[in-house]
């Protein structure tokens, strides 16, 4: 039954970030969008860990310490920003530091969070939610500071202007290029 409601879940949610990438004209993207969720590596540890009202991954850090859906997941999918850190040479010589994201990438990210936001809040979802649930954790996120500014306008023009009109800016401005 688990293995059932997850499924669910994480297809609910890519068919979330699907049609948001289509309306701003990211196709592949939208159709490519977490694959990776149904490898067993990822899809059998969220059945073990699902719990239905949020993600499987922070189940399983609670319980061993780190996720290993989520070390497999962050390799594979460059709409997250842990996916762009890098070795250091300049900014923290032999430290880790983050790499600028592509547009595209910043704009699936952001569909990511608005879907995400859509199947774990349900009926009470607001545009506004992307945007609280960043600012929980954005102290901690290493985060380029180019791709930071990019998400961070994208998540206040979604909450104060709503998707259309944010759809619209990215379709027509951000990535008519």
């Amino acid at each position: 039954m688990k293995a059932w409601k997850h499924f669910k879940t994480i297809t609910r949610h890519k068919i979330q970030v699907m049609k948001g990438c289509f309306k701003v004209g990211l196709y592949k993207q939208g159709l490519m969008h977490d694959l990776s969720k149904y490898s067993p590596s990822e899809f059998w540890v969220g059945v073990k860990y699902y719990q239905g009202n949020r993600s499987p991954n922070n189940a399983e850090r609670e319980a061993i310490g780190y996720s290993s859906a989520w070390l497999h997941h962050k390799g594979r999918n460059k709409h997250h920003y842990e996916y762009w850190i890098d070795y250091s040479t300049k900014e923290i010589p032999g430290g880790m530091a983050p790499a600028p994201m592509p547009v595209k990438y910043v704009v699936e990210m952001l569909m990511d969070r608005i879907a995400a936001c859509k199947i774990y809040n349900g009926s009470s979802y607001t545009p506004k939610d992307p945007l609280v649930y960043y600012q929980k954790g954005k102290e901690k996120a290493p985060i380029h500071e180019d791709t930071k500014e990019l998400l961070e306008k994208l998540l206040v023009m979604l909450a104060e202007e709503g998707e259309e009109i944010t759809f619209s800016y990215i379709r027509n401005h951000l990535l008519k290029n």
